[in-house]
């Protein structure tokens, strides 16, 4: 390595170790983040959805937490990543529309809405009417809808492009680079992170490694036992399309629950609606399938018709990082010296901004956020 030796070298270059590079950087710590191909995991192809209230569960209260607090930075975080880097991020406080196509899916909304109300959320219950009246691109059959208002979406692509300048300008020296192994000093209680061994043979010495490798974070090798991440890869494919002219067909994010299945549509500044995911468990596999972009399309297409005559620019599959409880793992592990940022499975856009504040937190040996 060129340069003085890092103080923290982060493994993986996503949003979430970007950010968590960035903030380190702010504090006057000297970071090094490694990665063959930044971006090049599940930040880029997420959605983007900043949505606690819609994606929250019963028996899931402290994810919920979690979720709120990081959805309240998430002003404050987008409007200080453009400033330092000068490009957007795509932030939209649009709020979501939950829309139910038929009475059945009226039921599903229903149980929903009560369980939302339950854990002591805002959500706003409509007619079909109201709902086409919000937004005049749903299907005519459309029963009945939910407004989650407060909720917001961000682009991740734009995000990542911003956090990876962002970085740089603070002084993050970013590596494309593959990490062989984690180098831990000594056994047992005495031993401690000291760096890692990229591929190549060089070795990136740092008092601090921070795992920041979504789905791969548990992979790594010289991690022991003790502190080794049980992440496993979650297959996502999402599709993207275009109306007709780039004109905006959305204003908002719709999650449709279509015949028992649930959609989101997710629109951009530019008219592009980010269409998704499925949810597979098929390992490291990330190919793109016939069956999942038409399941995508069909339910999309019965949601919002004019679609139809939309240009298909692209399919793609990414990996979320997922963990036994399907919580996420941040902290210290441990090992001293090995702090964990992964694990976050659907959310990791929207827990970035608190993530990156709990890693520089433990890093300096702070209080992390409550």
């Amino acid at each position: 390595m060129s340069g003085t030796r890092p103080d923290v070298v982060v493994v993986g270059a996503g949003a979430i170790g970007l950010a968590s590079a960035w903030r380190l950087a702010a504090r006057g710590a000297a970071v090094t983040v490694v990665d063959p191909a930044p971006g090049g995991g599940a930040s880029t192809v997420a959605a983007g959805m900043l949505a606690p209230v819609t994606e929250s569960r019963i028996g899931e209260e402290a994810m919920l937490a979690l979720g709120m607090a990081s959805w309240a930075l998430w002003p404050s975080f987008a409007a200080e990543v453009e400033a330092a880097a000068g490009t957007p991020v795509g932030y939209r406080a649009d709020g979501t529309l939950v829309a139910a196509l038929d009475a059945d899916d009226r039921r599903l909304l229903d149980e929903l809405v009560e369980r939302q109300r339950r854990l002591g959320l805002e959500v706003t219950t409509l007619r079909g009417r109201e709902a086409r009246a919000l937004e005049p691109a749903l299907a005519p059959g459309v029963r009945a809808g939910a407004v989650a208002a407060d909720e917001r979406s961000v682009d991740p692509a734009a995000l990542h492009a911003a956090l990876l300048t962002a970085s740089r300008a603070a002084g993050v020296d970013v590596r494309e680079a593959a990490v062989e192994r984690v180098l831990v000093s000594g056994d047992g209680p005495d031993g401690r992170a000291t760096g890692v061994a990229l591929t190549g043979g060089e070795v990136v010495e740092a008092p601090t490694v921070v795992l920041a490798a979504g789905s791969w974070s548990g992979r790594l090798a010289g991690i022991p036992d003790a502190a080794r991440l049980p992440v496993r890869p979650v297959r996502g494919e999402v599709v993207t399309v275009r109306p007709p002219g780039g004109e905006p067909l959305l204003t908002r994010t719709l999650r449709g629950l279509v015949h028992g299945f649930t959609i989101y549509l997710v629109p951009r500044a530019d008219g592009r609606i980010v269409v998704g995911a499925t949810v597979e468990e098929k390992g490291f596999d990330t190919t793109v399938t016939a069956g999942g972009a038409y399941a995508l399309l069909r339910d999309a297409l019965a949601l919002v018709p004019g679609l139809d005559d939309a240009e298909l620019v692209g399919v793609r599959a990414g990996l979320r990082p997922g963990s036994p409880d399907d919580l996420p793992m941040v902290g210290a592990t441990a090992v001293p010296g090995l702090v964990a940022a992964t694990g976050h499975y659907r959310n990791g856009i929207l827990l970035t901004p608190i993530t990156a504040e709990a890693v520089a937190a433990t890093v300096a040996g702070e209080p992390v956020p409550e």
